[in-house]
Formats: C-alpha cells, structure tokens, sequence
C-alpha cells in the first residue's frame, strides 16, 4: 500500500468514526473514542507523507543545485526553513522530518541503481502508520549516534526491536526505551558518559524576590538516592491525608506536590543537623539492577528504580557500597540471584521481587517509591494468596482505575498483561504493562 492509499484510507476512517455529529461537542463517547484513534492513525499516515515530501524538498535543494535549489527559489535559505514557514512548527520539528525523511527515503548508487533505505524497517513502520515522525525522529538519532559502536548488524538488530517496541508508545515513552536501548547498543559507551554528566553536576543557592531559590543538575548516581527519598516522603504524606483520623477534614493538608518535596528536603536537611527526629519515607529503597555477568566483566551498565538514565558498573558498585543502596544482581532470564543485605525480610523481598517485574506502577509507570503491592485477586473478597503471581504493583490512582472501571489483570511470568473492559475495547485486546514494556533484548 503506498503512503498516500494509506492517508485516503485514515481519512475515511475519521468520516465514518465522526458520522452523524456537526461538531466535536455532538460526539459520544464511543464516537470520543473512534474520532481520537481515528486523529492518530491520520496524523501518523499524514507524517508518512511528509517525510517523503521533506526528503524530495531536501533532494531538489541540495547545495550543488546554486540558484536552482528549490528552497532558495521559494526564498528561504535551507529546505528546513521552508518547510519551517509554510507549515508553522518549528525550525527544529522541520529539521527533523529533513532527517527522518533522508534517513528513511530510497536511495541511488553512483550509477544510478536503485538501493533500500538507510533504515528500512523504520520506513515500512511510517508507512503502515505503526510510528510516528517524532518517534521515527528519536529511533534514528540514536542509531545514528551508535552507529560506529554498535556496527551494522547489531544496529539492524536495534531498529528492528525499537520500532516494535514503540508502535503504540506515548513519545515520552519512546524516550525512556530510547536511553535504556543507547546502553544496549553501545555499552562501552556508559562509562564515559556517565563520567560526562557527572563531572557537570552542579547546585547553586541564590536569593531573589525575597525566596531563596536551588538549582539542580546532577548525574544519575548523584540523583538517585535524592529523588528516592523525596519521592518516598511524597508518598508518605498523601498516605497520611488518607489515614487522617475520622473527623479531621480530608482538605487540611493543601500542600501540592512541589510544595512537599520542597518541605522534604527541609525535613532531612534538618533530620541531618539534629539527627534526632525520624523520617518517613514510606519504604523508599534505593535499588541497583544489574547482570551477573556485568558485574564479572567489569562493563555495561546498571539500572536505578525510579531513573532512566542508566549507571555505569563503576558508579553501581560503589551506590551498592553506601548505605540505603540494595543491589540486585540478576542471571539469565532475569531471575533474581542476589537482593543484598535484606534479602530475608520476606515482606520486603517479595515487594522487590515485584519491582523487579512490573519496574514501578505496572500500569502507568509510577517509580516504585510511589507504588504499592496489590493483590490481582483480593485477599478477603476472593480469598487470593499473597504470592506472586498474585501480585502487582500499582499507584493508588491505577489502583481504583482498576476495581471501578473493570479491568482485568493477567500474569504471564515477567510480563503483566491489562485487559479493558467491553466498553473500552470490544476485541477486549490485552495490553502490556510492567518493566516488559521497555524491555531491550537480542
């Protein structure tokens, strides 16, 4: 099918789903539904054709053309800048398609034969409407970038997995698969890159307009035991408003989020001055994730709950080393082989046996400090066990998301499967959740 059969097809889509309805407001909500999935497909189709269109543009304003590239004789210095203008995103979005578009468009020999494009396989995607331009955008910087690394097989390899794995993705999604497949293709690139970012880390205190204001940028190592506990006694505090005494007004506690991780930091600043007062952190645990066989060599990288920036062996044996820190050691297949000095707490365990599974909220994608363990099946309705396989982590929104709006959840080993009810999906299509969902994987 050609990318512009697809488009006619998108549109005809959109037609049917907004039948019946003048505006947007006559609409139900299945038709809410249809005409949103419809926008998508559209948007994803239209992307398709203007990659390609981006690409001819490029092509008809190459340098060697002089006053005969098309982008100097419609007035504008670079094809980006044309395109720029005439469809009102971005200098940046525009450049943007040029690439995506060289990157994905049919290719010529010296003699003029025909060859595939650079990445195929990102191209069929764009054109089945399975990825977006901005993903397709994101997928190939990092190819790019890791081209010389990785070598040509395994950067086939890593296009095939990401746009798989992305179709279906919200782009800030897209990019965290983006930072954990960057460690995948080039290993040995983490350690200086990590090196980088930590000799840039830096916090300057200043005052102005009466306030004293704190400005953060810190490495993952760095970070990692910061946001932990932050996000921990965020937690705690929305535990506490829900187990306030009968009688005590639910409102009484108006802080907003960034007002109690600003009262968090003043909290243990003051807890380390006096180190008197206890701290609640709502179980927040630092936890390292890495593989045995990493750690043996000495290369690769780790990762940090609650981060996506991936560590380097080096920073990950010394967080391990600190207090607060449990280092999960994995084996083939990802079973747990090590979960440190707290291994025999059984509580404990089993919520990090889950952590390492579902990666957080299973659902939403919640760092792990900000989820809890829940069982699928109910402990007193249905008499469900407290294993496992009948287990899931999930936010307290995801939580009542579930139980009221009758979704269904499925266990199948590491993966976590949610399945829509009726309303929402008829086919009732089951959809991956869990750690599974970045997972990057020969």
């Amino acid at each position: 099918m050609s990318t512009l059969t697809g488009l006619h097809e998108a549109m005809a889509h959109l037609d049917a789903a907004w039948a019946g309805a003048d505006e947007a407001t006559d609409l139900s909500r299945g038709q809410l539904i249809a005409v949103n999935d419809a926008i998508g497909a559209l948007q994803r189709r239209l992307d398709a054709v203007h990659v390609d269109v981006a690409a001819g543009i490029t092509r008809e304003s190459r340098p060697e053309l002089g006053p005969e590239s098309l982008a100097k004789q419609q007035g504008f210095r670079t094809p980006a800048k044309l395109i720029a203008a005439t469809t009102g995103v971005s200098t940046g979005d525009a450049l943007r398609l040029v690439k995506v578009g060289e990157a994905t468009a049919p290719r010529t020999d010296l003699i003029g034969s025909r060859l595939p494009a650079r990445y195929p396989v990102v191209r069929e995607a764009l054109g089945t409407g399975a990825l977006s331009a901005q993903a397709a955008a994101l997928i190939i910087a990092l190819l790019e970038r890791c081209r010389v690394a990785a070598g040509a097989d395994r950067i086939a390899a890593g296009e095939r997995m990401l746009t798989e794995a992305a179709e279906g993705l919200a782009l800030d999604d897209v990019r965290k698969l983006i930072v954990r497949a960057e460690a995948w293709l080039d290993p040995d690139g983490v350690e200086p890159r990590s090196e980088e970012q930590r000799a840039r880390r830096s916090l300057t205190i200043f005052e102005r307009d009466g306030m004293v204001h704190l400005n953060a940028q810190l490495d993952a190592e760095t970070a990692a035991p910061i946001v932990t506990a932050i996000r921990g006694y965020v937690t705690a505090a929305f535990a506490a408003r829900q187990d306030a005494p009968a009688g005590t007004s639910p409102d009484a506690d108006r802080r907003s989020v960034p007002m109690i991780q600003a009262d968090a930091l003043a909290v243990f600043c003051g807890h380390v001055l006096g180190c008197e007062q206890r701290v609640p952190l709502a179980g927040a645990t630092v936890v390292v994730r890495i593989g045995v066989e990493e750690l043996e060599s000495g290369s690769g990288s780790a990762t940090v709950d609650g981060l996506d920036q991936p560590v380097s062996v080096g920073a990950a044996r010394r967080m391990a080393a600190g207090g607060g820190v449990i280092p999960c050691v994995l084996g083939a297949g990802s079973e747990v082989l090590d979960w440190g000095r707290e291994k025999r707490l059984f509580t404990r365990a089993q919520r990090l046996a889950l952590v390492e599974r579902d990666g957080g909220c299973a659902m939403c994608g919640l760092p792990p400090e900000m989820s809890k363990a829940h069982h699928i099946r109910w402990w007193r309705r249905d008499h469900g066990p407290t294993d496992l396989s009948n287990g899931v982590l999930l936010c307290e929104t995801c939580h009542h998301r579930i139980h009221d709006n009758g979704w269904e959840i499925r266990i199948e080993g590491p993966r976590v499967w949610f399945v829509p009810p009726g309303y929402v999906d008829p086919a009732r299509k089951p959809r991956l959740g869990g750690r599974a969902r970045f997972d990057i994987a020969a």
